[in-house]
């Protein structure tokens, strides 16, 4: 029997695990009113552009998570270094501590990019920036904040695509960690680059 769901919100947190289980193009219209339990014309009712515009609307619920819980505090923060620090716990939430595909960076790689590139760029390039100005808050240059940042990211999003090869999420955990300290000695001036 299909699930009564009130609102379009409601169904976007089903969506974005579906995608991340089975990527843009293996979620078929079929995969995805089983795992949500919606029927084709409820879904068709919240996403009249179909299969593309639940991606388009998970990837904008990400968005709008990653702008409120980590971009937004690290660019508005009195304190940078709590603010990073900040950071790295909720990433760690987000990601279920490594056990959590980053969705954003699957379509990154995967050949659905250019329908979502707007996005997906936003996406690293926002947190990227909103790191940047934390770090170089806390008394780096613009360059070394840049490439610290940049390190960040790549070293983020790399230990997550690692954990989820071997079956071992304590890699990202431990990544983390190593971001964190490296973040933590360049904000207190002793970067060891």
């Amino acid at each position: 029997m299909a699930k009564i769901v009130a609102e379009r919100s409601d169904v976007i947190p089903s969506l974005a695990e579906i995608f991340r289980e089975f990527g843009f193009d293996g979620a078929s219209l079929s995969t995805i009113t089983e795992k949500t339990g919606l029927g084709k014309g409820s879904l068709y009712h919240f996403f009249p552009g179909g299969k593309e515009e639940m991606a388009a609307a998970v990837l904008g619920e990400i968005d709008q998570w990653f702008a409120t819980k980590v971009f937004e505090p690290l660019r508005s923060a009195d304190d940078p270094r709590s603010a990073i620090a900040n950071m790295c716990h909720s990433v760690s939430e987000y990601f279920r501590s490594g056990r959590r595909v980053c969705l954003v960076g699957a379509f990154a790689l995967d050949n659905v990019r250019n329908k979502f590139s707007d996005q997906v760029r936003e996406y690293f390039t926002e947190w990227r920036s909103a790191l940047t100005e934390a770090i170089e808050k806390a008394g780096c240059s613009h360059q070394d904040a840049l490439a610290i940042a940049e390190e960040t990211v790549v070293a983020v999003q790399g230990a997550l695509v690692l954990a989820r090869a071997l079956d071992e999420p304590e890699v990202f955990e431990r990544t983390l960690d190593r971001v964190q300290s490296r973040l933590v000695a360049a904000t207190q001036g002793g970067d060891q680059r």
